[in-house]
Order: C-alpha cells, then sequence, then structure tokens
C-alpha cells in the first residue's frame, strides 16, 4: 500500500488519479462499446496518472459491472473504485478487488454518498449519522485485503469520525473541495484546517470533487497535507480540446510543481 511521510513537505511525491467515469458516460449514452473507459484507463497511465478512480453507482449510469475486472486486468498503477455503503457492493468489491496470487496488489474502495437522482456525488459520507454502517462495512472491506477511504466534508465532526475509524480498517480521508470548487468564501482555509486535524490523526489524504487546472495549484500550494488528487469530469472535458494525454500531463504538473502550467 502507498504511504506518506508523517509530516508532509516538498519532498513527498503527490499522486494523480484520473477518474474515468465520463468516458462510461459518453458510452452509456449510444449503448455502444466505444469510447471504452478502460482505453482511458491505459492513455491516462501512460500520461503519468498514478492510479485509475471510478465509482460503481447503484444505478449504473456509467460504470458498469463487467468493466471493474477488465479495469483491473489493464491497469498497471492502482484501481480505486468509489462505492456506496450496501451489502451489493461489498459483494462485488470482495470479488474483484481483493488480493489474488496473480495480483498481489492493494486496490482501494472509496465510500462514497450516493443519492439516486444526483447528478453527481454531492456531499460527503456523514460518518456521524450512519456510523455503525460505515464501520460495518470498512470492516468487511479491510477483512477482504482491500484498502478503504472515505470520501468526506471537510468538518471537525467527520474528520474525528473518520480517524476513529482507523483501527477497523480506514488509511485515508479524501475530503470533498466541492464549495471549494464553486468559489464558497474561506473554503480553501477550511479545507487546510480539515486536512490538517486529519494529518495529525495519522491519515493520509486525497481530494476531489470539481477540481480544474484552473483551481488545483492553490490547493496544492496552500493544503500540503493533500498527496492525492482525484479527478475526472474536468479532465475528461479538456481532453476534447486538448487530448487525454496532455490533459493528464498538465495536472500531474501542477500537482507535483504547482505553478509548471498556466492554461
Amino acid at each position: 500500500m502507498q504511504s506518506t511521510a508523517s509530516h508532509p513537505d516538498s519532498t513527498v511525491l503527490r499522486r494523480l488519479g484520473v477518474n474515468i467515469d465520463h468516458v462510461a458516460t459518453l458510452r452509456q449514452a449510444r449503448g455502444e462499446r466505444y469510447p471504452d473507459p478502460v482505453a482511458a484507463a491505459v492513455v491516462a497511465e501512460l500520461a503519468g496518472a498514478d492510479q485509475i478512480t471510478c465509482h460503481l453507482r447503484s444505478d449504473r449510469r456509467h460504470i458498469q459491472d463487467g468493466d471493474l475486472p477488465r479495469l483491473r486486468g489493464a491497469v498497471q498503477t492502482l484501481l480505486n473504485v468509489e462505492m456506496a455503503c450496501t451489502l451489493e457492493m461489498v459483494d462485488i468489491a470482495a470479488r474483484e478487488l481483493g488480493p489474488r496470487p496473480d495480483d498481489p496488489r492493494v486496490h482501494r474502495v472509496t465510500l462514497v454518498a450516493e443519492r439516486p437522482e444526483e447528478v453527481t456525488t454531492e456531499g460527503g459520507l456523514d460518518l456521524v449519522e450512519h456510523a455503525v454502517l460505515v464501520r460495518d462495512t470498512v470492516e468487511r472491506l479491510a477483512g477482504a485485503g482491500i484498502a478503504v477511504s472515505l470520501f468526506i466534508d471537510p468538518d471537525e465532526a467527520q474528520v474525528h469520525a473518520a480517524a476513529e475509524l482507523r483501527r477497523a480498517g480506514v488509511d485515508m480521508a479524501e475530503l470533498n473541495t466541492a464549495r471549494y470548487a464553486e468559489r464558497h468564501p474561506g473554503e480553501l482555509a477550511r479545507l487546510a484546517r480539515a486536512a490538517a486535524r486529519a494529518r495529525a490523526a495519522g491519515l493520509e489524504l486525497a481530494a476531489g470533487h470539481g477540481l480544474t487546472h484552473h483551481n488545483l495549484p492553490p490547493m496544492v500550494s496552500q493544503v500540503p497535507e493533500v498527496v492525492e488528487y482525484n479527478i475526472g469530469h474536468s479532465i475528461i472535458a479538456r481532453a476534447v480540446f486538448v487530448g487525454l494525454e496532455t490533459s493528464v500531463r498538465d495536472l500531474v504538473t501542477i500537482i507535483r510543481h504547482p505553478g509548471g502550467v498556466r492554461a
């Protein structure tokens, strides 16, 4: 499993997880076999992605069950699958992501909140309200040899609850950057406080939702505790104009060398 130094510094190699959901969205819109999210994952890795992220939703609006074994077979780095806290998803994760003799890598599940009517994930998982369900889900996934992350809002109560779940098998929290991406005042400072608390509690930090090549540099510079960024929609959207390889490479440059890319 990937890890970082106990305190963030300039030597930490920050990682980019490329979310390929919206390639699957295009495929599902026509019911065709293309564009193939597996092909997108291969291109993203060749361009420097450190991880491939996807979301297997309960409504299967983009990624399909059959994509997971194909992704696992093709991905050379690690696979991070976002899922809701349901028995169906736990069973799928245990079957598709657990270590095998031919693939001993530790792949990851990021537990997320999910509502049928939402356009995309709209908020973090409420670890306080759903404490028992989340703990049970984490224990089942960890018992299957899967790394577990929690997608949470950058609130003190949620960070504390995430830290309490370390004993159950959680090693990472992913901070929801939606309000920052929407330019709400004070959100960058709020993210920085949450990241500092989470890192002090021993959690590795990721961030994602609404991040682009425009708003990413301040995050990287001012919230150094974050070592992983999971970005999808903006990468795929920008790829329409500049190509997927360029879209990925530019973000890799930003997270490792803030200020190195200008649109």
